[in-house]
């Protein structure tokens, strides 16, 4: 529950204020309330995906670095919400900043903490996140995982194979070619293309072998 100086805190904060507090505190009656306020589904979209912090994450990356399991299945219940947005300094998406999040729980994880971090990025996955993305450090989350989330590394890099299978493996940088048709205000376009028929499962499988390397700092 709220004390009365967050709620003093709260009411005299603008909409997109309000809204990275309730993505950071887990708040759903707050982000309820928001939504409530803008009057349309586009104006919500408008609200949930423009908004970002000084240092330049967006409102689903805040909930996500944090666990924020209620407030994420509320996110992604809106329409028009951007399920793949980027940090501007790590070029992170919200899976990326989920894994950060499960990286720093206590390892081995516990049959409880499995459960949640497997519904977490299952749900994240479902809702539309794009699991091939590679972040700055060239890293898709899959990579970024901790040696010791070996069971989420496998839930990453099954729904990587299942994206190339429909078509396209996402450049380094977070994103595919810049220019051309459909890109977006980060740069950054739709993932996908008609390329399903060039999958190579064991060339796939050696790129990820590749990050893995990279992200534990082991040779190739």
């Amino acid at each position: 529950m709220a004390t009365t100086h967050q709620q003093e805190e709260v009411e005299g904060a603008s909409p997109g204020e309000q809204l990275i507090e309730a993505c950071r505190r887990n708040n759903t009656d707050l982000l309820l309330t928001l939504i409530s306020a803008t009057g349309s589904p586009t104006a919500t979209a408008t609200l949930l995906n423009d908004t970002q912090t000084v240092l330049g994450n967006h409102a689903y990356h805040e909930a996500a670095l944090r666990g924020n399991y209620e407030i994420i299945d509320l996110l992604l219940d809106q329409d028009l919400f951007e399920c793949d947005p980027l940090t501007r300094h790590d070029l992170d998406t919200p899976l990326h900043s989920a894994v950060r999040y499960l990286n720093s729980l206590p390892l081995p994880l516990s049959p409880h903490n499995l459960e949640f971090a497997t519904n977490l990025i299952t749900m994240m996955l479902d809702a539309g996140s794009d699991p091939r993305v590679r972040n700055k450090a060239h890293l898709t989350p899959a990579a970024l995982c901790d040696p010791g989330l070996r069971k989420i590394r496998e839930l990453l890099e099954e729904a990587v194979f299942v994206q190339m299978e429909r078509g396209g493996l996402v450049d380094d940088g977070g994103y595919e070619d810049r220019e051309g048709e459909g890109e977006g205000e980060n740069g950054r376009e739709d993932v996908g293309s008609d390329s399903g028929s060039d999958f190579d499962r064991e060339e796939l499988e050696q790129e990820l072998d590749q990050q893995r390397g990279k992200r534990n700092g082991k040779p190739f």
